[in-house]
């Protein structure tokens, strides 16, 4: 083959990748364009007040995702009517969480060279008290029954749970002081009844017993951990192997988790199951399909969860005690918090 050749090859080649590169960014950005419009089959949203006050009725605050300008914007139902119209703030978050009148939103902030992301404060009407810069992708959210300590974690290498290569952060804010632990990787640990220290230790999925107590998932050495913390002593104790994201129930007796099992695909691993406290026996429940979330307690009775759909993510409730099956809460909706 002659120069000349050579180069026209070269450069036909060039030009195919460049219009494939131009036709992959107009795609994003008819995509992009099309989320901000109403779509005809999705769930009608309307901008208004939305509180997070515990004497408001008893109502669903989470994450609206139905395209439209309301997109990513913190929405209200009343719990008892998921599919009705939606109220939203106007205040928008990745991750959100809510409890004792405070709320804990995990937002992205738009710079000119790069992304960041913050957590932000919210009073019962989503006023901020404080934001902190947070050093990665924001993933889990939570907030103490009083409203009195926010946790929040966030991915700060590689992207999913499912995989061995990413690495997390752990921080937990006393709301009352200002007083923010960065890390749990700075408590101390006591795993199967000694001290333990490693440099691949991580933290994620904290839930509130309440001001002083919670627990986490910790993973090290290829297992994940169920951890008791305490926050007077800054003690971390493993109580159970291959349990993630626990979530207490309101009495405080049993823990939802998601768990790893065997023969599963290895990037949906994933069943969801309960923990009693008392005698530690777990129970699977009746969601055949891999759960990658933090569940929440509805009542004492049943659990919510997402799974993803057409809009991202919709919001599936099931019976706690492994009765029963999966029933489609709302559609388009993520992080979800009872109050009231």
């Amino acid at each position: 083959m002659t120069l000349r050749n050579k180069l026209i090859v070269l450069l036909t080649a060039l030009l195919v990748l460049a219009g494939v590169a131009t036709a992959s960014v107009l795609r994003a950005a008819d995509r992009e364009d099309r989320r901000n419009h109403v779509q005809a089959d999705g769930p009608p949203v309307r901008g208004g007040e939305v509180s997070l006050a515990p004497g408001a009725g008893r109502r669903i605050v989470f994450r609206n995702m139905a395209w439209g300008p309301h997109r990513d914007e913190l929405a209200t139902v009343p719990a008892a009517a998921p599919s009705g119209p939606r109220t939203a703030s106007g205040v928008k978050c990745l991750r959100f969480y809510a409890a004792g009148g405070t709320g804990v939103c995990l937002q992205a902030e738009r710079g000119a060279v790069r992304d960041g992301y913050r957590a932000v404060i919210l009073d019962a009407e989503l006023k901020e008290r404080a934001h902190y810069g947070l050093p990665g992708i924001p993933t889990r959210a939570r907030v103490s029954p009083s409203g009195h300590l926010a946790a929040w974690t966030v991915f700060v290498g590689g992207d999913s749970y499912a995989g061995t290569s990413f690495s997390t952060r752990t921080a937990i804010l006393d709301i009352r002081t200002g007083r923010l632990t960065k890390t749990l990787e700075d408590f101390a640990i006591e795993r199967d009844g000694h001290p333990y220290r490693a440099s691949d230790v991580n933290f994620w999925g904290v839930t509130f017993a309440d001001d002083t107590r919670f627990y986490a998932t910790m993973a090290t050495a290829g297992k994940t951990y169920l951890v008791r913390g305490d926050l007077r002593s800054r003690r971390l104790t493993t109580l159970r192997t291959n349990l993630e994201c626990p979530s207490l129930s309101p009495d405080g007796t049993r823990l939802a988790f998601k768990k790893r099992v065997p023969g599963l695909p290895a990037d949906a691993p994933w069943r969801l199951y309960v923990l009693d406290l008392a005698t530690m026996r777990e129970t699977p429940l009746a969601e055949p399909r891999s759960v990658d979330d933090q569940v929440v307690w509805q009542d004492g009775r049943t659990v919510t969860y997402s799974l993803p759909g057409d809009y991202g993510a919709d919001l599936y409730t099931l019976p706690a005690d492994g009765t029963g099956s999966p029933h489609r809460l709302l559609t388009a909706g993520l992080a979800p918090a009872y109050l009231g």
